[in-house]
């Protein structure tokens, strides 16, 4: 009986260092393809920020995304300096929220099963049309104190609303196919 409790705390104690290992490996990927990459460019390649999420809320149920994009945030916003560090650190934090959020709403979970291909992709397109259309606002309306040079045009806001969701959908479909072909086995 002893044995079997020590085997929990440990499997738990385990769980826990795996979570935190997933947390920082995809905030620092999130990190390093914003920081590396110029300012629109690294818009372009949301993708790769919006698969990280989604798998990391099919590893860690209920703040996966949250936490990835928040730690991703975080080291973005320390290189980014007092002006834009803010903005950086709430909008990838928001991003995970929205995909965390979606994920609990489409009630998509990270088994040994599988996860459902389309309810992920419209999961993912619903939070990268949040995030792309609430970022775009934020900085092109004035709603902060600068607008970043970014006049609102309305072929610049098709385009946001177009490529978000699309975007997301095409980040849902290799979340799904990475999850379910190679790492549907390594969840707990």
């Amino acid at each position: 009986m002893e044995a079997y409790l020590l085997y929990q705390k440990g499997g738990t104690w385990m769980q826990k260092i795996q979570r935190l290992f997933i947390i920082a490996l995809f905030g620092s990927i999130i990190f390093v393809t914003n920081v590396f990459l110029p300012s629109p460019l690294n818009y372009l390649i949301i993708v790769v920020q919006a698969v990280l999420l989604a798998l990391s809320g099919l590893f860690i149920p209920k703040v996966g995304a949250t936490s990835a994009g928040a730690v991703g945030g975080l080291l973005t916003a320390l290189i980014s300096g007092a002006a834009l560090g803010p903005f950086t650190f709430f909008f990838a934090f928001l991003f995970g929220v929205f995909v965390d959020t979606f994920l609990f709403i489409f009630k998509i979970k990270g088994s040994r099963q599988g996860a459902s291909r389309n309810r992920l992709m419209a999961a993912m397109a619903a939070s990268t049309l949040l995030i792309a259309v609430s970022s775009y606002l934020a900085f092109t309306t004035g709603f902060f104190y600068f607008s970043l040079l970014v006049q609102r045009s309305p072929m610049l806001d098709v385009l946001v609303v177009f490529m978000g969701p699309v975007t997301g959908a095409v980040a849902g479909y290799a979340a799904a196919y990475l999850w379910n072909k190679y790492l549907r086995h390594l969840s707990a």
